[in-house]
């Protein structure tokens, strides 16, 4: 459980990658941010890169513990697709700054402990959207001539790209309300 000076901390550096980018990250101004020198900053992690592991386990917890509630909400599978969507933007909305970390490839091509962390992320989520798929495709809910793993790459992918283009273009569109598009698209294409 992280301290209140850690909590505060993460929730700097998240805003400080969205405002600055991953290069303007940086322990000193980091340090600026929250009001304390850069030495106070390492007496609570040991790098840039700890902090960044941080939140991306913070947000890995999230997504587990959410996964665990919807295996307990009954809803046909299609209706879990359009429910993950519709939490995953109302997360992404409260919290806009967490999608430059999530979505900043770049933080995570050249730190190996940082590649495998979002690539659990992914692989979690795309696992998720398997086993939805899989199970709508038994209930014959859902059209089972196409694989499972593609249909959950398309899934997870579409989702990816719209939050991207929101942040992108400095959120000048309504993401609930694309979401909602994307996800009833998505319903469409995948219903037997």
């Amino acid at each position: 459980m992280p301290t209140k000076r850690q909590t505060e901390i993460l929730e700097k550096s998240i805003l400080l990658i969205a405002e600055k980018g991953i290069q303007g990250f940086t322990i000193r101004n980091l340090a600026k941010k929250v009001g304390v020198t850069e030495s106070a900053i390492y007496r609570h992690f040991k790098s840039k890169v700890s902090i960044l592991c941080t939140i991306l386990e913070n947000f890995n917890n999230i997504l587990v513990e959410f996964i665990k509630k919807l295996d307990h909400v009954e809803l046909s599978s299609l209706d879990k697709i359009e429910y993950i969507y519709k939490n995953h933007i109302q997360e992404f909305i409260k919290n806009p700054a967490l999608v430059s970390v999530l979505f900043a490839e770049e933080i995570f091509k050249n730190e190996k402990e940082l590649s495998l962390k979002m690539m659990n992320i992914l692989n979690i989520n795309q696992d998720n959207f398997e086993k939805i798929i899989e199970c709508g495709q038994k209930k014959n809910e859902m059209r089972n001539d196409l694989d499972k793993t593609q249909l959950a790459l398309i899934v997870l992918a579409s989702l990816r790209l719209m939050v991207k283009k929101w942040e992108l273009t400095r959120y000048s569109f309504s993401l609930e309300t694309e979401g909602a598009k994307i996800s009833h698209t998505i319903k469409t294409l995948l219903r037997k």
